[in-house]
């Protein structure tokens, strides 16, 4: 029998790392806001942002495993469909009412319309930078 290392190997820490990575789901984003949101909370979170375009591949990464966080436009780049429409059927689904949600929107009537869905309340676009913004992530999310 060999002696155990004394110090797990680089391939050891890297699925050790790549396991415990929170994950965040992005629904609905331009490729420069998605950049931006990923910039975001890669800088500020040790997790890993997913993107999807829509609400059927939104679906299929939350039956695929757990996601600690979805943030959804309020109009979808691809087709500039309603949000809040995947935010409700998250919520009806009980296999995955449970997973966070918030909207992102500059309007304040559509972050109230998604917080009555079941959503936490978002942020815009524009305050995507500010401190409060990444305080609201960090509900859900660990540095």
């Amino acid at each position: 029998m060999f002696p155990a290392p004394t110090q797990p190997g680089p391939a050891f820490r890297h699925a050790q790392t790549t396991m415990n990575r929170q994950k965040l789901l992005d629904v609905g984003n331009c490729v420069p806001d998605h950049a931006a949101i990923r910039a975001l909370v890669t800088g500020n979170f040790d997790a890993e942002v997913l993107q999807a375009h829509g609400a059927d591949d939104a679906l299929a990464f939350l039956r695929q495993g757990p996601i600690d966080l979805v943030l959804i436009n309020r109009k979808l780049d691809y087709d500039y469909s309603d949000g809040i429409e995947i935010l409700k059927r998250i919520k009806a689904d009980p296999a995955l009412a449970t997973t966070p949600v918030m909207l992102i929107t500059n309007y304040p009537e559509y972050q109230q319309a998604a917080v009555a869905a079941g959503a936490e309340y978002g942020f815009g676009k524009d305050d995507l930078h500010d401190a409060a913004t990444i305080k609201k992530l960090a509900k859900f999310l660990r540095a």
